[in-house]
């Protein structure tokens, strides 16, 4: 916990809204069982103006939209943000088949009785926790449906033979959607006027240097560098349409560094994690002359985590 305030700190965060996020913190406290909810993220966010817009915005009790293109750190900014604001978290990935039941919930037979196995809409409701609507613009009309009332001022769930939910004076919700995506559509005006967008930058290279030293701080430094340049490069080419965004895939270039420090070659955990990640062969060839660039075959484990 103090390493995720010690990031922001030093990346010159507004002192004061900090300082509201921990009287928000303590203002709110945690049912016991939604504890377990309130998850620890694995390395800090990077970015202090995206930040400072998005705290800002959930402080004043908004909903929060995160839109940009991939590995832009959306999934990260809005698990920190949980944490930070001492809320358990509320996972929510649309697919094909998420329709509105799933998000409040379906009726069960208990006690010899019919009752509302809650959802994690619903759920999220009344724990006042942070629900975070991934690839939001997946969801199909039903679901959007139940999103409407739940998003704007009324701040109610009406369930169908059931009393009304309440939303939690906590409760906030946080959407992110990447551009693009097979099986993704525009967001209609209702919707996104229900939310506060921001609309992430691409990563640098300083700020993904800095996410794997913190991630792996055994690592050596001229190691990480090539890793970093490489995502940055095959970045580059996805901008520039010489490549699609499937190799651009930092949480397989996480892996892949993990894979090396158990002592595989850093060229063969590249492939598992990068390259092997497009199954179009001539954009595999292209991906494969980029991590030749930076990559040595004759490169060991040692290279990146050897004394």
């Amino acid at each position: 916990m103090d390493t995720l305030w010690d990031s922001l700190e030093q990346q010159g965060v507004n002192r004061g809204l900090l300082e509201e996020i921990r009287k928000f913190r303590a203002r709110y406290s945690v049912a016991d069982n939604a504890k377990n909810r309130v998850i620890c993220p694995e390395i800090p966010f990077y970015g202090r103006e995206v930040f400072e817009m998005a705290a800002s915005a959930l402080l004043e009790g908004e909903n929060i939209l995160l839109t940009g293109g991939k590995a832009t750190g959306k999934n990260v900014l809005a698990e920190n943000l949980a944490y930070l604001f001492g809320r358990p978290s509320y996972n929510i990935s649309f697919h094909v088949n998420m329709d509105s039941s799933s998000l409040i919930g379906t009726d069960t037979f208990e006690d010899n009785q019919v009752k509302l196995r809650k959802g994690p809409v619903c759920l999220c409701a009344e724990n006042g926790g942070f629900g975070i609507f991934d690839e939001i613009n997946m969801a199909k009309n039903d679901a959007v449906s139940v999103l409407h009332a739940t998003l704007d001022y009324r701040r109610i769930i009406d369930v169908p033979g059931y009393d009304k939910i309440d939303l939690h004076e906590a409760t906030r919700f946080i959407g992110t959607m990447n551009y693009g995506y097979a099986g993704t559509r525009e967001l209609n005006e209702a919707l996104v006027s229900r939310f506060m967008v921001i609309d992430m930058p691409e990563v640098t290279f300083e700020t993904l240097n800095s996410v794997l030293k913190d991630l792996f701080p055994d690592a050596k430094r001229e190691g990480l560098e090539q890793m970093a340049g490489l995502f940055m490069d095959l970045q580059l080419k996805a901008k520039n349409n010489e490549i699609s965004t499937k190799p651009l895939d930092l949480r397989g270039l996480i892996g892949a560094i993990r894979t090396i420090r158990t002592g595989l070659a850093p060229r063969a955990a590249i492939r598992m994690g990068i390259v092997n990640k497009s199954f179009d062969i001539f954009e595999k060839e292209i991906v494969e002359d980029i991590v030749m660039t930076r990559i040595p075959e004759d490169w060991t484990s040692a290279q990146i985590f050897g004394v």
